[in-house]
């Protein structure tokens, strides 16, 4: 494939939104671990917006996951009313290009850039971690108070595991999971299985970000949210699917950004804290904690399995996939342990 070029395309879709202006620089600020872009973009009016650029994924879940998000920043109430990053708006739409010819398909969304206070510290003491854990509770209300008022999302966690099945009765699927395939078959069988049983479908339903690496979201003093970005992972599901990544961030190790998505922070007594003080705020179920297990599935069978070689770069992705067979399935069912949690919880 071809070298894409980020500007042209940077420059076609700002034309498309406000030719008004000219661009005078373009820097590429990404995290160079996905294959996803992001660009600081002057303008000559010394004005500055960022450019976000995907071609993982489809078009039309881009373009709904970003109206969604623009819908809840717009409707979220105080205290979190300035905490999302904002999409740029045209004609009352976020505005979103896509860039097409025969051999590149991506698109494209502008942000006003998003102001940054603090970084959680690597490692948390316990006082931050109930702290945090108080935090995320409250946000996770408002965002459910809020779900009433938003677009409708397509995407489903059925749809996104039936996806996978799909990809595996294929001649290309078959090779690229060759000797896994009738495994993963497996687990995204007792992964329909124990959601039916576990009636996920009538948790609270709210919009998640999952992806809580401490890269992602900056906090005042008091440990209270300020701001939250990187939306590569956005749905509307349940909050349980936040839960992991919030594990690893209390972990004892602290969140280093590694790049091992092992399933072991979800059983640390720090998560435990957590867990109790967020309880305490928006009180958890005993099906939403057996549920953790399977969001833990669902999220390796999704980013890791059917997704991680075009999220991912490949160094990442290839050491990914091979941890998945070796630790990640294994551990489901070896380490979690949901009657630990709800004891401490007393549910």
């Amino acid at each position: 494939m071809r070298l894409i070029n980020y500007p042209e395309i940077i420059k076609e879709a700002w034309q498309g939104f406000d030719p008004s202006k000219n661009i005078v620089s373009i820097t590429d600020i990404s995290a160079m671990v996905s294959t996803n872009h992001v660009f600081r973009v002057w303008l000559d009016t010394e004005e500055m917006v960022i450019a976000k650029l995907s071609y993982f994924g489809k078009f039309e879940h881009f373009k709904e996951d970003h109206r969604i998000i623009h819908a809840l920043a717009t409707n979220l109430l105080y205290p979190f009313e300035n905490v999302l990053a904002k999409s740029l708006v045209k004609n009352n739409q976020v505005y979103t290009h896509r860039f097409k010819d025969t051999m590149v398909d991506a698109w494209l969304v502008f942000y006003n850039p998003v102001r940054t206070k603090g970084r959680l510290p690597r490692r948390l003491d316990e006082n931050q971690i109930r702290s945090l854990a108080r935090e995320i509770a409250r946000f996770h209300k408002s965002c459910f108070r809020v779900s009433n008022v938003l677009p409708k999302a397509s995407k489903k966690l059925r749809t996104d595991i039936q996806h996978l099945l799909d990809i595996l009765a294929t001649e290309t699927g078959e090779f690229e999971h060759r000797m896994h395939v009738d495994f993963l078959r497996d687990q995204c069988s007792t992964f329909l299985k124990n959601i039916q049983k576990l009636d996920v479908i009538n948790f609270d339903l709210m919009p998640v970000f999952v992806d809580w690496n401490i890269g992602n979201f900056s906090v005042e003093d008091d440990l209270s949210l300020f701001s939250r970005w990187d939306y590569d992972w956005f749905r509307v599901s349940s909050r349980i699917m936040d839960f992991y990544f919030l594990s690893r961030v209390v972990s004892d190790v602290g969140d280093r950004t590694v790049f091992s998505y092992y399933i072991g922070p979800m059983m640390e007594d720090r998560f435990l804290i957590f867990l109790e003080e967020y309880h305490k705020i928006y009180p958890l179920t005993r099906n939403e904690i057996y549920f953790m297990k399977e969001a833990y599935r669902f999220f390796i069978l999704n980013y890791v399995i059917k997704d991680g070689r075009y999220f991912f770069h490949r160094t990442y992705a290839v050491k990914l996939l091979r941890e998945a067979y070796e630790i990640y399935f294994p551990s489901i069912e070896k380490e979690f342990d949901a009657e630990k949690i709800l004891n401490h919880l007393k549910i």
